[in-house]
């Protein structure tokens, strides 16, 4: 018995079989790598079979969590009660809004490249050998010191 389910599907095909999944177009024929890319894109959600072949059981798990998602929000739920119901953190919530209003996906790591804002720290406080001294100094063996 295959345990393998993505073999299980190409496991008993034939050559010509294989061959008719692996038909996607020539990259010559299309001007940029972009349009060829979309291209393969539309031809392999085509075929049942090459998406089984390619996309793990993980990838699936997270397309269709986003899908469930954007359901979610077209429904109108609110970030809290899809939280709540697929265990998702709002920040991955947000990441799936983003793409609907974007028409594009884009992980929180590919954001935070781009769009996240660099921390803005306060300055440092001032040293404090540039401090005003306050109180009475005194000079000892060790240097000069304020007392109150």
């Amino acid at each position: 018995m295959n345990t393998n389910k993505n073999q299980g599907h190409l496991s008993g095909a034939t050559n010509n079989d294989k061959k008719k999944l692996a038909a996607l177009p020539s990259i010559k024929i299309f001007s940029s790598r972009k349009e060829w890319e979309a291209a393969c894109w539309r031809e392999i959600l085509k075929s049942k079979e090459l998406l089984d072949l390619f996309i793990t059981s993980h990838e699936r798990h997270n397309m269709v969590k986003r899908a469930i998602v954007f359901n979610r929000l077209m429904a109108g739920k609110s970030y809290k009660q899809i939280s709540e119901e697929l265990r998702l953190s709002p920040q991955t919530i947000s990441v799936v809004k983003k793409s609907i209003n974007e028409n594009s996906y884009k992980s929180y790591l590919e954001r935070s490249k781009k769009e996240r804002k660099k921390k803005k720290y306060s300055p440092w406080p001032t040293p404090l050998n540039k401090l005003k001294p306050r109180g009475r100094p005194q000079r000892t063996k060790y240097g000069t010191i304020y007392l109150p």
